[in-house]
């Protein structure tokens, strides 16, 4: 007999452009250059409100650019916003070079995320921000794998889990996560200082949908997923 278990079908909103090759790290030039052209529409473009405040919620409109092509992704509120904007779209202005849009792929569909039973594998199709200033001292004293590992994988869970609670997703008492990663570490410069990334999959009994980030910086296409 199975059991139930806590999930929700999300809406999600992928729009890519094929004709428009980028490099993975202009995917926060598209977060300038969306947020600036539709800034009266709504912060969830930008994750700022109209007084400059930050909006400290889990973006639910994220900019990325895999494989070389650039897309964006809506979640729930933001996949209800993003169709109706990006259908008057005609050209992209990244750095002062003008791309002209001829076509757009775009994909609205539900996908059920939440708990799972059975254990789900994922890897990283962009770099993994894991660590803040206050958990990375901690993390480069530890002296063995196993223990940086077990970090990792507590942290893990908990980016999964703030991606539940911003998207309304209420686990049961029982229903605990339970993440094992397999990563390698990288540097990658953010905001021009160097930082400790990952890149590598990992295995958790939670449903979650493709390309939506976990971890830092997820508007601008750090830790975006990818299901294995």
């Amino acid at each position: 007999m199975t059991t139930a278990t806590t999930t929700k079908q999300l809406q999600i909103c992928r729009i890519k452009f094929p004709e428009i090759k980028l490099q993975t790290r202009d995917a926060h030039k598209l977060r300038g250059y969306f947020g600036t052209l539709f800034k009266e529409h709504s912060p969830m473009l930008h994750n700022h409100y109209d007084d400059g405040s930050f909006r400290y919620k889990y973006p639910t409109i994220q900019y990325k650019v895999l494989q070389n092509t650039p897309m964006l992704v809506g979640i729930d509120e933001g996949a209800e916003l993003l169709p109706k904007l990006f259908l008057k779209i005609k050209e992209l202005d990244i750095s002062g070079k003008k791309y002209s849009i001829s076509s757009k792929n775009i994909e609205l569909k539900n996908e059920e995320t939440g708990y799972s039973n059975q254990l789900q594998e994922y890897s990283f199709a962009t770099l993994w921000m894991a660590l803040n200033q206050k958990n990375y001292p901690k993390y480069q004293n530890f002296k063995t794998k196993t223990e940086k590992e077990a970090m990792l994988n507590a942290i893990l869970v908990g980016h999964i889990l703030s991606f539940f609670r911003n998207t309304n997703i209420e686990l049961d008492e029982n229903e605990r996560l339970m993440a094992k990663v397999n990563l390698q570490e990288k540097s990658t410069l953010f905001k021009e200082n160097k930082m400790v990334a990952f890149t590598g999959s990992f295995i958790v009994n939670a449903k979650l949908p493709s390309e939506i980030g976990l971890g830092k910086s997820v508007s601008r296409g750090f830790g975006t997923i990818m299901a294995s």
